[in-house]
């Protein structure tokens, strides 16, 4: 799907694995994300959730509005937010989790 065609609301699940010492600005990124995106009308009122991983990552699920994702990459907070979240963590394949092997892949919850 390209992202300007997108005319549904989209789940997505996506991965993100601290880099060294950045595991506090991981986690707060991970609290500001979502509000972000909803304060901008890109993320829909769905619950958003995030996990833990035994190595530090944290998984997080969230349901991008219609066209919303076009729009993230032309909006200058969320910029922002792209830039700290780039120093603070690389974004990797989910099934590069251990956990995500796991026929019921478990995480420890983080409080959003």
């Amino acid at each position: 799907m390209n992202a300007s065609e997108q005319t549904e609301p989209r789940l997505v699940i996506v991965a993100y694995k601290p880099k060294p010492g950045m595991e506090a600005e991981l986690l707060q990124l991970t609290l500001e994300h979502v509000p972000l995106l909803r304060k901008l009308g890109l993320a829909t009122n769905r619950p958003a959730l995030a996990g833990r991983a035994k190595d530090g990552t944290i998984v997080e699920v969230f349901e991008w509005a219609p066209g919303a994702i076009a729009k993230a990459h032309t909006d200058p907070e969320v910029g922002k937010l792209w830039v700290r979240y780039n120093a603070a963590c690389d974004y990797v394949p989910l099934n590069s989790v251990a956990e995500a092997s796991d026929m019921f892949a478990g995480f420890v919850p983080i409080d959003l």
